[in-house]
């Protein structure tokens, strides 16, 4: 009977329409839209339209701690991708509309909305149709678009073809702060298909065609690492011309990793400091100082500018794809990392009773 139900699952979401006619929409993205009548705490409307690739077969990669790896139920066996459609996406709905319904709703809010971000999955369609959506939104609409590439189902010339297509920034999730983590939760210990090296290094052929200030990198905090050895990714992106867009761990159920556990908030606050003082050169990490625990003792820069950094609260706001305020991401992930009780990146400017307590957290060193 399972065996049956699935199947019957499986047709009724193959019936439907697949990119590049139909995308996934963040939901945040939707309520911006008015697909949804929802409202956002504090008012932390996003001001990027997240996109993402819709499959009947999913996406072929094994991610342990993504919603939509094929290791999470429901899934298809054989290789096959997860069923996308019965799958969450950082631990919201995704719902799917038609590209045509999404750029004329867009029309309607462009004085709210500064980015476009068209996310890849590993499918071997994924390239084609990205070039496509890019497209039929720059025809369409005078706006900025980003790519969240997926170096696994894609060559070398294709980062042209982005460029090419409209796109004016290029950014790849490599998460993991080291080779090993990234092994171990995304690569060969779990039969996945991604690579490190292969990472980075079109990272590194992005540089000279998108030009400097417009590749970067996802990374998470809270996968096993260090302080010293996240920020030691941070300063490696940053040297290569590029920005690192931070997320805290949050458990995706139904993953491999719904049972790991989040890094200390503290810990978050300290390699948001250090992104900030990186990003916008202030400091490296070879002036910075860590404790034997490699923690972040010195940030490398002296106490009043530190503390200007802090009560701004800037470096404690998502950091992302920027729109007009190139300081500040407008891909502002409402929530994205953590409940609203809780908020690791700030989706708004902090006011003065957010900036006291991230003073707090910054100063927990305890584990």
């Amino acid at each position: 009977m399972e065996k049956i139900n699935m199947e019957v699952q499986k047709l009724n979401w193959s019936c439907s329409k697949e990119s590049p006619e139909y995308l996934q929409v963040s939901l945040a993205a939707a309520m911006t839209l008015g697909f949804s009548a929802n409202t956002f705490y504090r008012n932390a409307f996003p001001r990027c339209i997240n996109l993402l690739l819709s499959y009947d077969d999913g996406c072929y990669a094994r991610c342990a701690y993504c919603g939509l790896s094929n290791t999470s139920p429901p899934f298809t066996k054989g290789g096959e991708g997860g069923l996308l459609g019965e799958k969450s996406f950082i631990r919201v709905e995704w719902p799917r509309y038609s590209l045509k319904e999404i750029i004329n709703r867009s029309k309607l809010r462009m004085d709210a909305i500064e980015r476009f971000c068209v996310s890849m999955i590993m499918n071997h369609r994924a390239v084609d149709d990205t070039v496509a959506v890019i497209k039929e939104i720059k025809l369409e609409i005078d706006t900025d678009i980003s790519v969240l590439s997926n170096p696994s189902s894609m060559d070398d010339i294709d980062i042209q073809r982005f460029k090419d297509a409209g796109a004016d920034r290029f950014t790849v999730a490599i998460d993991c702060a080291t080779e090993e983590i990234f092994d171990k939760y995304r690569g060969k210990d779990i039969n996945g298909p991604h690579k490190w090296d292969r990472y980075w290094k079109i990272l590194k052929k992005a540089r000279p065609i998108f030009g400097e200030g417009n590749i970067g990198c996802h990374l998470i905090v809270g996968l096993g690492e260090t302080e010293k050895e996240m920020i030691k990714a941070i300063q490696w992106m940053h040297d290569m011309g590029g920005t690192t867009h931070l997320f805290s761990f949050y458990q995706e159920a139904g993953s491999l990793l719904e049972n790991h556990p989040q890094c200390p908030v503290s810990q978050f606050r300290r390699i948001q400091l250090a992104r900030y003082t990186i990003d916008f050169d202030y400091a490296r990490i070879d002036g910075m100082g860590f404790d034997e625990k490699e923690r972040v003792a010195d940030f490398g820069v002296s106490d009043d500018v530190l503390n200007q950094f802090v009560e701004s609260g800037i470096p404690f706001q998502t950091s992302g794809c920027p729109g007009k305020n190139k300081r500040i991401a407008c891909c502002n992930r409402p929530f994205g990392d953590s409940r609203p009780s809780d908020i690791r990146s700030y989706p708004i400017r902090l006011e003065q009773g957010d900036v006291e307590k991230v003073r707090r957290e910054l100063l927990a060193y305890s584990l």
